[in-house]
């Protein structure tokens, strides 16, 4: 499967200083298995800004302004 970044730089610069701070909330103030839940969101967060792709934002169809219009898509399965 071919994945298409469609998070711009900024939001990714975003997304990993969110994550961060929600990791290290989790681990700090919360501590336990919500403490882990927090570790574990802040970790996919950082996922999606390491990859440049957002599973949800696919879904909803979005895409960089600046993507290339006649690339073609991937075929549908």
């Amino acid at each position: 499967m071919v994945y298409v970044k469609n998070l711009p730089v900024w939001e990714r610069i975003m997304r990993l200083g969110v994550a961060a701070a929600v990791a290290a909330y989790g681990l700090i103030e919360l501590g336990g298995r919500w403490g882990w839940v927090a570790v574990a969101g802040g970790a996919g967060l950082a996922l999606t800004a390491v990859f440049a792709f957002c599973p949800a934002c696919a879904l909803a169809g979005r895409r960089l302004a600046n993507h290339d219009r006649n690339e073609p898509r991937p075929p549908r399965p």
